[in-house]
């Protein structure tokens, strides 16, 4: 049940038997099922657990009283939508689904257990809070410097391998379960700069799209349109080596 989360953190330490119990666990507690375009949360609920996505695509967004939306994250398998908010009084922005999606609802206690019972999983847990501010950084960095081109190639590249570090790739191919207006609300872009934007890379030939799958004939090649550099990812174990007596 907790597949996806427990690769995503073993990208930073080596997780005991016993680690990987406690998250499967925390994750069969509650579980829900949602369908496309439905919200986790809304803006002012008053949190009291944690969301683990443990299959399909999720968004953070804020909305503005005219209907105008900024999408401020993709939320994939293995992540958790809210870590620490639970610890506010209420939600600052909402969280919704962009494909039928599957939720663990970890109650917060269970997640301050984790943290205080599984030393591992709690650095772990640090680690991918870090990370995701590394994320809204890079995101923040795509909407104020790099151009039309630059900014759509480094959102495909970044899916791409926070995709591929969780295994959910296929070879070159993976899922992407979004519409091209959802790609603009990320983007910062129009619906048709979107489409402009997506037809040139197709047309050099570094992206194909068919249905819900994208495909990256020349990874390199699009990392370089986009200026893409991996190393806000922070994938590869930088933990010490968990030791098969460890329990």
């Amino acid at each position: 049940m907790a597949t996806y989360l427990i690769r995503k953190l073993e990208q930073f330490t080596a997780l005991s038997r016993d680690d990987k119990e406690a998250l499967e666990r925390a994750a069969s507690v509650r579980q829900r099922r949602l369908g496309s375009r439905e919200d986790i949360f809304h803006e002012g609920d008053a949190p009291g657990r944690v969301n683990l996505i443990l299959d399909g695509w999720a968004c953070r967004y804020k909305m503005l009283e005219d209907g105008r939306r900024q999408i401020a994250a993709f939320l994939l398998p293995g992540d958790l939508c809210d870590l620490r908010m639970f610890i506010l009084r209420q939600m600052d922005h909402s969280v919704g689904t962009l494909s039928p999606v599957t939720v663990a609802e970890i109650p917060k206690d269970a997640v301050i257990d984790l943290s205080d019972n599984y030393p591992r999983i709690s650095r772990a847990l640090w680690w991918t809070s870090l990370v995701e501010e590394a994320i809204q950084r890079e995101w923040t960095t795509n909407l104020g410097q790099r151009d039309a081109l630059e900014r759509m190639a480094h959102l495909l590249c970044e899916v791409f391998v926070r995709l591929r570090a969780v295994g959910l790739t296929a070879g070159s191919s993976c899922e992407l379960p979004v519409t091209q207006a959802e790609l603009a609300d990320a983007t910062g872009l129009s619906t048709v700069h979107v489409n402009r934007t997506i037809q040139e890379l197709r047309a050099r030939g570094l992206v194909i799209l068919r249905g819900k799958t994208l495909s990256i004939p020349d990874l390199d090649a699009l990392q370089d349109v986009a200026l893409f550099s991996a190393n806000y990812l922070h994938l590869g174990r930088v933990g010490r080596e968990y030791d098969a007596n460890d329990v």
